[in-house]
């Protein structure tokens, strides 16, 4: 990410983001294939080795992927999208590991990690700030992973006393002058 930034002019930074690759018990609506393909002019000035340089593929190897869009808006607005393959933790390959943090190339990339890490439990190595934004301290899981359970599934009892007033019999009792 350093050398996009420093040598082919990236400096400004959209988004990062994750997705979970969790296989669908139906199956993939596609496989994964080059969806757009960038032309050999761009390709060249992107990298010093444009043989190296893959252009538009989804899906992956492992089931959690990291993506982050870039843009160099001194040359044509130009703008690419890096993917960061997550490891497995090893105990358990249903877990993802941790990749580098970009926060000292990219500052702006400190909130898109730490939603990152709450909503899928990516860790981010060398990001001292990974606290949640949007969920409360000891929320348990990860929200955006597909094998995360709905609420509507999972029915908890719920926390605390609640005060209920006694309802009306069935009898229709109505108090005199609401006739």
């Amino acid at each position: 990410m350093r050398h996009l930034r420093d040598d082919l002019g990236f400096r400004f930074f959209e988004f990062l983001s994750a997705i979970d690759w969790l296989p669908s018990p139906y199956g993939r609506y596609e496989e994964a294939a080059v969806d757009v393909d960038l032309p050999a002019l761009r390709a060249e000035a992107l990298a010093t080795d444009p043989s190296t340089l893959e252009t538009g593929v989804a899906g992956g190897d492992t089931r959690y992927q990291v993506f982050a869009r870039v843009m160099n808006l001194a040359e044509r607005d130009l703008g690419i999208i890096v993917k960061v393959d997550v490891p497995p933790v090893d105990a358990d390959p249903h877990l993802p590991g941790a990749i580098g943090t970009i926060v000292a190339i990219y500052p702006g990339a400190d909130w898109n990690e730490r939603e990152v890490h709450e909503m899928y439990g990516i860790g981010f190595e060398g990001n001292p700030n990974l606290r949640n934004l949007y969920l409360p301290t000891g929320f348990e899981g990860h929200p955006l992973r597909k094998d995360y359970p709905l609420l509507a599934r999972h029915v908890k009892p719920w926390p605390g006393i609640v005060d209920v007033e006694a309802m009306p019999d069935e009898a229709g009792d109505e108090e005199e002058g609401d006739e």
